[in-house]
């Protein structure tokens, strides 16, 4: 597939710089992957009235980690900005994403929380793994990763997010974002990104779904710094895809399974859940892997029936998991988008949902 292809036209002013003032009350376009004429305009808490006994909603229980961090160079006091990636092998140590003007190894970095000016935690830069920022670092003192996040660790917003609300003069960092931009069931640690479509859900409208018999099932996948990466290749094919970390236990893979083999209609809730249970599809054999599944038009789907998923980014590998619902691809997903900025839906992570019905 050419990358030219998940081109369109996004306008800045569709770009949301923050969530609904109400988690489900986020507009919600209902399409059909079958009938091309469906096209209703909804909001999220509709769907109780949208779903039914036959369909299973499957939800990514990833929580997102405070990943994103702001501090000092301690010899020069020049401005460090960075996003914790995870552990690193040697003890102690952590690799990160940093963007400064200088760095050598045995430099160090004094990280603060803008809230809380006495919760500080010092690094030490140990080696530069890559030429885009990658380091591993040492934390000096004692303490878990854990534990030094959580007294300086902010939301790790999406970086069009920051720059939005720079460049329209509003706070940029908000109390408010460490709830919002967290679902409302997460468990497992381990994100740097939020998976958006759950976003949309307050325990009221999980409620009301089960209430109406709609099934659900829970998988973890651990969003990673990949999905903030635009496709730069000519070709998607030839895009060096992430890879994330995702969890299913035998007896909710062999509930889908057999779901699907009665004809229930499974749909994930987010790009996140839907590569969780494609990757683990058809191997029988449940666990924890590393996925680094890529999904585009002419795909073969194995679990996944429907999709409930926000609105994506150009050139990006989401876009053409999406467009690989539809059997006209992304002449189908363009004509749905144009749909959708035509009746001023706010797109990407804090934006509207659309529900991707068979």
């Amino acid at each position: 597939m050419r990358t030219d292809e998940l081109d369109y036209d996004l306008p800045e002013s569709r770009i949301a710089r923050s969530p609904a003032p109400e988690r489900d009350a986020a507009r919600l376009l209902v399409v059909s992957r079958s009938d091309p004429h469906r096209l209703e305009h909804r909001i999220v808490r509709d769907l109780p009235e949208i779903l039914g006994a036959d369909d299973i909603l499957v939800f990514n229980t990833t929580r997102v980690i405070p990943a994103r961090f702001q501090g000092r160079n301690l010899a020069t006091g020049g401005r460090v900005q960075g996003l914790y990636l995870g552990p690193a092998d040697e003890p102690g140590c952590w690799r990160v994403l940093l963007k400064m003007r200088r760095h050598r190894p045995g430099l160090r970095i004094g990280l603060h929380h803008p809230d809380r000016p006495d919760a500080v935690v010092e690094l030490e830069l140990v080696e530069r793994q890559s030429e885009d920022g990658q380091w591993i670092v040492r934390v000096v003192g004692a303490m878990s990763d854990d534990e030094a996040l959580e007294r300086v660790g902010l939301p790790p917003l999406p970086p069009y997010i920051l720059a939005a609300r720079r460049r329209s003069g509003e706070v940029v960092d908000r109390i408010e974002d460490v709830h919002r931009y967290q679902t409302v069931y997460a468990h497992d640690r381990g994100s740097v990104a939020a998976p958006t479509a759950g976003l949309h859900f307050t325990p009221e409208l999980l409620d009301r779904l089960r209430t109406a018999g709609v099934g659900e099932a829970q998988v973890t996948l651990h969003v990673g710094r990949g999905t903030f990466l635009p496709v730069e290749t000519a070709v998607l094919e030839e895009h060096p895809m992430h890879s994330e970390r995702c969890v299913i236990d035998q007896p909710t893979l062999d509930f889908l399974t057999s779901a699907s083999d009665a004809g229930r209609r499974v749909i994930p809730v987010g790009t996140t859940s839907c590569r969780a249970i494609e990757s683990f599809a058809g191997r029988g054999l449940a666990g924890e892997i590393e996925t680094d599944i890529l999904i585009s038009p002419g795909y073969q789907w194995k679990l996944t029936d429907g999709l409930m998923t926000n609105f994506h980014q150009p050139r990006s590998t989401l876009l053409a998991m999406v467009a690989a619902l539809f059997p006209e691809g992304m002449d189908r997903l363009r004509e749905i988008y144009d749909a959708a900025l035509a009746e001023e839906y706010r797109f990407l992570s804090f934006g509207d949902a659309m529900l991707v019905l068979p």
